[in-house]
């Protein structure tokens, strides 16, 4: 099995296994950065044990639509594809774009919130680098990253524009920066789009990604 098969299962038992939570053979991510959770091949029903209340929830990405568990309820489902970029990468050479830090992190939540790139937490900004592209001193357009499967892909995620501020590019340039980050760790950059939003699939073709495999985001909730 790749790792990326099974981005949230490898993340979490490989580079990113420091934000696990749970035990084996379910575990999930600390909620403060976002809901997503994977269990070992036959063990999800483990994965009802990872919720903590009502209102909670989890998110899987897996090879195909999951069936709920005992105690749990599926709240949303969505088709996937993942994409892969492994060429080189230059950094977009623009004075817009600012690297963003704790300070920003109000308006980069604000963004996230309105815009609804994934999920977003309270430390979803500690995943790794994030840029940003600031209009009247406002924050309109952010990128960065999330999942690391394996030591050599790094996730791009969290993209999105004010829609007031969208058709400049900002999402391409950005984009192209957090790529370029990539490629000086000596890493390759993937990603995942609703497999509907054709518009988003075409940039990111563009930006010199390639559809990998289709894949399957399970959202449980408790039933």
């Amino acid at each position: 099995m790749h790792p990326l098969d099974r981005p949230v299962w490898s993340a979490l038992n490989g580079p990113q296994s420091a934000l696990a939570q749970g035990t084996l053979p379910a575990l999930r991510i600390d909620p403060a950065y976002g809901p997503f959770a994977a269990a070992a091949p036959g063990h999800e029903a483990a994965l009802a044990g990872l919720l903590w209340d009502a209102d909670d929830e989890i998110w899987l990405i897996e090879g195909a639509i999951l069936s709920p568990p005992p105690g749990l309820a599926v709240r949303k489902e969505a088709h996937l594809v993942q994409m892969v970029a492994q060429g080189p990468a230059g950094a977009a050479d623009d004075d817009d774009l600012v690297l963003l830090g704790e300070a920003d992190v109000p308006e980069m939540t604000s963004l996230a919130l309105a815009n609804r790139p994934g999920p977003w937490g309270p430390s979803t900004w500690r995943y790794g680098s994030f840029y940003g592209v600031r209009r009247e001193g406002r924050l309109v357009a952010m990128a960065g990253e999330r999942l690391r499967p394996t030591p050599g892909f790094v996730e791009v995620s969290g993209v999105c524009t004010d829609p007031a501020f969208r058709g400049q590019g900002f999402a391409a340039k950005l984009i192209r920066q957090v790529m370029a980050g990539h490629r000086a760790r000596g890493m390759a950059s993937f990603l995942h789009s609703y497999a509907d939003n054709a518009g988003a699939i075409a940039l990111y073709e563009a930006l010199g990604f390639t559809v990998r495999a289709e894949r399957y985001v399970t959202i449980f909730g408790k039933a």
